[in-house]
């Protein structure tokens, strides 16, 4: 059961993960403010300068500013996470919930096409899906999306089968209230604790996964800035313009690092026999 473990947490992770989150949210947002240049100028004749006082990061093989790209960058990953565990959230919270109040024949299958999905390495699935559909934005996110609802539905089923044997449940159905109340009132506000802290996990591995599909040219297309994208294109420069690659792939490891911390501090806050 998942509870408060104080009305202020204390641990330390929490406080820094969710201070950089709320950085890199705030930079997300005013990108196109605080970004020194567009993320699509070019100046070709100065491609691959290194970092300097106008460009505290080079630019890249184009001439384009690199801090500007990555700032904008930013927007598009937090973009692709959020909407990807939102609507990936929801669909698992749906039928994570009919298999667990349900039971009986309906739970099985539910659970027996989960395990297909999860028969493929996630990357793997994402990537036959882009193939199918065209690489996108758009594409990448119901590709994570379709990756993303198994792990949310199999929490919900399993807490709602923990929770569907407590007496106030059983004192709901007692009183007659009908299946769709006892599940939107009494168990679904009990699940918020372990998905706020699943969606935070959620987001860090969509991010890493759109990272990898932009990478291999599959994801956001140019002259959208994409981090992962952005990496593809220094990789050939790694000696010669190492800077190319540095920042975005700092940005990437940050971004998950604080999300994961996030979500280990949420856990540990909010279940702290875990």
């Amino acid at each position: 059961m998942w509870t408060h473990g104080s009305v202020l947490p204390k641990h330390k992770g929490l406080w820094i993960g969710g201070s950089l989150c709320l950085l890199l949210f705030l930079l997300a947002l005013l990108a196109p403010w605080i970004a020194p240049y567009s993320p699509t100028d070019q100046e070709l004749s100065r491609g691959l300068e290194p970092p300097s006082l106008q460009h505290p990061f080079g630019l890249d093989k184009l001439g384009r500013d690199i801090l500007s790209r990555v700032l904008y960058g930013s927007r598009i990953s937090l973009q692709v996470g959020l909407i990807t565990v939102t609507v990936a959230g929801m669909a698992g919270v749906l039928i994570g919930a009919v298999a667990g109040y349900g039971g009986g024949m309906l739970d099985e299958a539910i659970m027996r096409i989960a395990d297909i999905f999860q028969a493929f390495p996630g990357i793997l699935l994402a990537i036959a899906l882009m193939a199918v559909l065209g690489p996108s934005l758009h594409n990448v996110i119901i590709a994570l999306t379709v990756m993303g609802w198994v792990s949310y539905a199999r929490l919900v089923r399993g807490q709602i089968l923990f929770l569907r044997e407590e007496e106030f449940v059983l004192a709901a159905q007692a009183a007659g209230a009908p299946s769709r109340r006892i599940v939107i009132r009494h168990l679904l506000p009990n699940l918020a604790a372990p998905l706020i802290v699943e969606g935070s996990f959620g987001m860090a591995g969509a991010i890493i996964a759109e990272a990898g599909l932009s990478f291999l040219g599959l994801g956001v297309q140019p002259p959208t800035p994409s981090w992962g994208a952005m990496l593809n294109e220094g990789r050939p420069f790694l000696l010669v313009a190492p800077h190319r690659a540095l920042l975005p792939g700092l940005a990437i490891m940050l971004t998950v690092l604080a999300l994961n911390m996030l979500g280990d501090g949420l856990r540990d806050w909010l279940d702290p026999g875990a």
